[in-house]
């Protein structure tokens, strides 16, 4: 007698509670990889926004022609253009109120960027823990499964007097099935959260940079406005 070893005769000859785990760690899978593409695609966006913006706020354009570029943005200014596009918003604001003191002025803009750049990063690291999750627990529910599956096998031996291994491979191959499919959801997931978490790391780092230059700049534009 020959026994179909198939993936696919395995998967429906086994038990109810590992075909669950299978289902589950599909489905964790499926939205591990939903989520690596769609955070792809944010993170190369707002890199090239930065990039663009970055190059044409060091040019030496006006501060007003920038800013009126980036509320024209369609669908609202991204990445560092928006930190900008909030501190400056503020700077105006803030000037037009009279007397004010220049360290209040900067104050107030850099705490408004601030708010931007949180609001940024949180954008970016939306659904991060998410594949921390699924990297983090899909082997875990997939040696569950395969601990199930084994111990059927095992009681089903229980009730013959000879054992082969051809009455248990198919039990324990079965079983195995669930832990590779843990690591089917869990690698790819880890490896993107590794790699996205360091990118949004390394963006943060740059607004940081950003608003600290920025600052620098409006001061000094305080300082050329209280003169004049």
């Amino acid at each position: 007698m020959t026994t179909d070893m198939s993936l696919l005769s395995l998967v429906m000859g086994a038990s109810f509670p590992v075909q669950l785990v299978l289902l589950l760690l599909l489905a964790a899978s499926f939205i591990s990889w939903s989520i690596i593409f769609t955070k792809r695609r944010l993170i190369r966006r707002t890199k090239s926004a930065s990039d663009d913006f970055e190059a044409s706020f060091w040019s030496g354009g006006d501060l007003n022609t920038l800013y009126r570029s980036a509320t024209r943005e369609p669908g609202g200014s991204l990445g560092m253009a928006s930190i900008f596009e909030s501190g400056f918003r503020e700077f105006n604001r803030v000037s037009q109120q009279g007397d004010v003191k220049r360290d209040k002025i900067v104050d107030e803009c850099r705490r408004a960027m601030r708010v931007a750049q949180m609001r940024e990063v949180d954008r970016l690291e939306q659904s991060l823990a998410t594949l921390a999750t699924i990297g983090s627990t899909s082997p875990y529910v997939g040696l569950f499964g395969t601990v199930w599956g084994i111990m059927n096998s095992f009681r089903a031996l229980g009730n013959v007097q000879s054992a082969t291994l051809a009455m248990v491979a198919p039990g324990i191959a079965e079983a195995l099935v669930a832990t590779a499919m843990g690591l089917f959801a869990a690698i790819p997931a880890v490896i993107a959260y590794n790699s996205y978490a360091d990118k949004v790391a390394r963006l943060e780092i740059r607004y940081d940079g950003f608003m600290e230059e920025f600052s620098s700049i409006l001061q000094r534009h305080s300082h050329s406005q209280k003169g004049a």
